[in-house]
């Protein structure tokens, strides 16, 4: 089973930036779509970005379309999240996963990692 650990968060004043990276077990890395997503107190985990297998393609949440950048690197493994213009409504525990097809339903994503905390403070 792929196992997947992120790290990179901690706590930013808002209009800061963070970069958060997940690293997988598996030498099949490339063969995996890869996610970002995010957990707020009281709130359901919430969809925030997708990677394709190659990185060609990708699409985000609207609430961070423009601030937030995903990107992968396939020889290291790992696909990373590049939040910038960070605000505090983006407070939350970060996970990746990844899903064997180019989706963004958070029911078809798999391995979750344990999560990172992001707090950004006002």
């Amino acid at each position: 089973q792929v196992q997947l650990v992120e790290s990179g968060g901690g706590l930013v004043q808002a209009g800061g930036s963070l970069r958060l990276s997940c690293t997988a077990s598996e030498r099949t890395f490339s063969s995996f779509v890869m996610g970002w997503f995010r957990q707020a107190p009281g709130k359901e985990r919430e969809f925030v970005a997708v990677i394709s297998w190659r990185g060609e393609s990708t699409y985000y949440a609207d609430s961070v379309k423009g601030r937030f950048t995903i990107s992968r690197d396939n020889a290291k493994n790992t696909v990373y999240l590049q939040m910038n213009s960070l605000k505090p409504e983006d407070t939350a525990v970060y996970y990746c996963a990844h899903s064997s097809s180019y989706t963004y339903t958070v029911r078809d994503f798999g391995s979750w990692g344990q999560g990172t905390q992001v707090t950004v403070s006002s």
